[in-house]
């Protein structure tokens, strides 16, 4: 199982982007109960997967319309997320040293 700090930020972004909801909050549960070992299997689960720098993995959320960007520790099973937004709003952000913020 993993930790997915923080539960509080997912949340906000479930409310600023209240069409994803639904779809994040089952990615959340997914990786809740998840055991990966490494990012290949991760990648065998959520094949549009790609890693980043730092650890960073960035998630297609409801297809292609949301990104999720956040960074895993396998060994510790930790995720934090990191950023959520719009497929538009991504290609504007550095996905290498984004940090949530409120909005």
């Amino acid at each position: 199982m993993f930790n997915i700090i923080a539960r509080k930020t997912l949340l906000e972004y479930c409310i600023t982007y209240a069409e994803a909801r639904n779809a994040l909050l089952e990615w959340y549960h997914e990786l809740l109960n998840s055991d990966f070992k490494n990012f290949n299997e991760l990648k065998n689960k959520f094949g549009n997967a790609s890693i980043v720098a730092d650890d960073r993995v960035v998630f297609n959320i409801m297809g292609n319309k949301y990104r999720l960007v956040v960074r895993m520790a396998f060994k510790y099973k930790t995720i934090q997320v990191k950023w959520f937004g719009t497929h538009k709003e991504y290609d504007n952000i550095s996905v290498k040293q984004v940090k949530f913020k409120k909005k």
